[in-house]
């Protein structure tokens, strides 16, 4: 099992969160960028995961949170080739999570701050962050919150 603390280290090294999802049309897997929260367990409970979205207020990603909020999440960084003395001894390093939750819709102008915020704060923690009410107004921000997630890393090691 892999520790809260490399759990963090994965998601903070991630550009990118993979969200999937299904609909009429069937399974589909959009690229986002994101933010997250992550609250401690209390008295050895698992961690509170939550993620957050931000996209356009109409399409298919829209529609299909809309009528089955329930998503997959996948998170990976690279890390290289591991080579070998023969050709299936060749791998990739890698880490990373697969979670899974419900999307929801967030409405309240303050949480879309938060959220809006918390994606800001990982993809640019550097940069100043305003948001005009207009701005929050047009654009949709969702929240996913986790009920599962699990972690993975393969280190760079030779094989063989």
């Amino acid at each position: 099992m892999i520790e809260l603390t490399e759990l963090r280290a994965i998601v903070d090294a991630a550009q990118t969160v993979r969200v999937a999802s299904h609909d009429d049309e069937g399974l589909f897997v959009v690229p986002m960028s994101f933010g997250y929260e992550v609250e401690e367990g209390a008295d050895g409970a698992e961690p509170h995961w939550t993620f957050w979205l931000h996209c356009a207020a109409e399409g298919r990603k829209v529609d299909a949170w809309t009528a089955d909020p329930q998503v997959a999440l996948e998170i990976d960084v690279e890390g290289g080739v591991i080579s070998g003395d023969y050709s299936c001894a060749y791998s990739y390093a890698f880490a990373s999570i697969m979670a899974s939750g419900r999307a929801a819709r967030v409405t309240d102008a303050g949480e879309k701050v938060r959220g809006l915020s918390a994606i800001m704060a990982h993809m640019a923690p550097d940069a100043p962050v305003k948001f005009a009410p207009e701005a929050t107004e047009r654009v949709d921000v969702w929240r996913v919150d986790v009920n599962r997630l699990t972690g993975k890393r393969r280190e760079g090691m030779r094989l063989g």
